[in-house]
């Protein structure tokens, strides 16, 4: 039998595939002018893209690809003069009245994915209603105009750094790293956030894993606490040197759009830790207004800020397309999800690490404190104090996870790891809140054999005694 290439089909935010057996120049090529068209669907007149990368391999010579097939479909392309990062793209689309973006980035994947992610005029991934009818033109041969389109190369980087900078007191922060009382560690994973705070607060910044490598040093380029270990050996040593500075280390995704922290004291700190940061930064130091949207992944910790603070709340499905649809239909303060992706009103409805990381450096300096004190400060003054972790289990075949899904569609579970289920949220999975207030939650991949399982619970014991109740049950 001979190779088959897997069919194109887009996901939660793009398409991905392995680079020469899925992602192919010739597939590109066929699926840009395809992008381009759908777009052109809401804006018939318009007629200009924007095309950008990362720093995968051979990310620039398929962005060139896409560009060219753009062209000879009469399509004007401002193609990027190097990579940037993904939200520097979506933002040059809404600044540029063009039709929308194409970005070759595979994200967080494995380093032999290669991706293409589209993004709408509006500045942020396009709805499943988009893709969908991209993907039902692919058996589709289009009609080549006689007049070509042009290529002009653009700086993506221009724009974009000082639409971030105009959104934060960037005198401040410069001030707080220049006299000692910030100390900055990013690890930039080899990916297109190098380069990225420096440029925006004109200031030397302290990054590892700055340069190009295409293997991103052995691991995913995904800012999780088991692939950083030399940004937490950083954050200890100069911890070491200078006790006094409020320290932090913070990490972005291979296309800048997802972030963690490392706090002072060592600790790894996800977005459920910083969104909350974010809620009381921005409603309360910066007296900004608008609802909070979370995923239904994220920690219970959101929703009781919100509520001290008398901000009103929203949950969405996992998947950041779902809080760009709230964004574009009302004022969104803060809107994130556990994965690392958080996005604000005051920028364009797409998630955007740098400006998160921005905004974790002036509340710092605006606060006098470091991440986990106002983390810590939080959890205080809501009177709740959780923990929290999730786990992929591998099944053994998707005839299994059907079989798995009918059963809990059917037969809600009553009882978990010995504690009573108070009630089942359905809207992404099914999530179970315990009589001990823990809370887990078990979603099902669309294409592969897998469970995604998350907890929340007063402690690490109740949620690895919840993870590994359904890990054992489910095996």
């Amino acid at each position: 039998m001979g190779f088959q290439a897997n069919p194109i089909k887009f996901g939660t935010d793009g398409w991905r595939g392995v680079i020469a057996a899925d992602f192919t120049m010739e597939r590109v090529a066929k699926l840009a002018p395809l992008c381009a068209k759908v777009l052109q669907e809401d804006n018939p007149h318009g007629k200009l893209m924007v095309v950008g990368f990362d720093r995968r391999f051979l990310a620039e010579d398929f962005a060139l690809v896409a560009s060219q097939a753009l062209q000879e479909y009469g399509y004007d392309i401002l193609l990027a003069d190097s990579y940037a990062p993904t939200p520097a793209f979506s933002w040059a689309a809404y600044s540029q009245n063009a039709l929308g973006a194409l970005v070759l980035t595979a994200s967080h994947n494995p380093a032999q994915y290669l991706g293409l992610k589209v993004k709408g005029a509006f500045g942020g991934s396009v709805s499943g209603d988009v893709t969908s009818r991209i993907e039902a033109l692919l058996d589709t041969d289009l009609p080549k105009p006689t007049e070509v389109g042009t290529i002009t190369k653009f700086d993506p980087w221009d724009s974009y750094t000082k639409q971030l900078a105009s959104l934060v007191d960037v005198s401040a922060i410069v001030e707080g790293i220049s006299v000692g009382k910030l100390d900055v560690i990013v690890d930039v994973m080899h990916g297109a956030a190098s380069t990225g705070l420096g440029r925006i607060l004109g200031c030397n910044i302290n990054e590892i894993n700055s340069q190009r490598d295409p293997l991103f040093g052995g691991n995913a380029p995904e800012p999780l606490a088991r692939y950083i270990p030399e940004l937490f050996r950083e954050v200890k040593e100069r911890g070491k040197n200078d006790s006094d500075a409020l320290r932090v280390g913070l990490v972005f995704d291979g296309d800048c759009d997802r972030i963690a922290a490392v706090d002072s004291e060592g600790n790894y700190c996800s977005t459920q830790i910083l969104i909350p940061i974010f809620i009381e930064h921005l409603s309360q130091r910066r007296g900004l207004k608008g609802e909070i949207v979370k995923t239904v992944s994220g920690s219970d910790l959101i929703p009781k800020v919100a509520d001290l603070f008398n901000i009103p709340l929203s949950e969405t499905p996992i998947g950041y397309k779902y809080i760009a649809e709230k964004m574009l239909k009302t004022q969104v303060l803060v809107g994130g999800e556990e994965s690392g992706g958080v996005g604000y009103s005051t920028h364009i409805p797409e998630r955007d690490a740098l400006l998160s990381a921005l905004y974790v450096l002036e509340a710092m300096v605006k606060s006098g404190k470091g991440i986990g004190e106002l983390y810590g400060d939080l959890q205080k003054k809501t009177n709740f104090i959780s923990q929290y972790d999730r786990i992929d289990l591998t099944l053994g075949s998707m005839e299994q996870k059907n079989q798995l899904q009918a059963t809990l569609a059917s037969k809600p579970l009553e009882e978990i790891a010995g504690k009573k289920v108070i009630d089942c949220l359905a809207i992404d999975g099914y999530k179970y809140r315990l009589e001990d207030e823990s809370w887990l939650l078990i979603r099902f991949s669309g294409t592969e054999p897998l469970l995604r399982l998350y907890s929340e619970g007063n402690s690490l014991k109740t949620v690895h005694e919840n993870l590994n109740w359904a890990k054992a049950e489910f095996s």
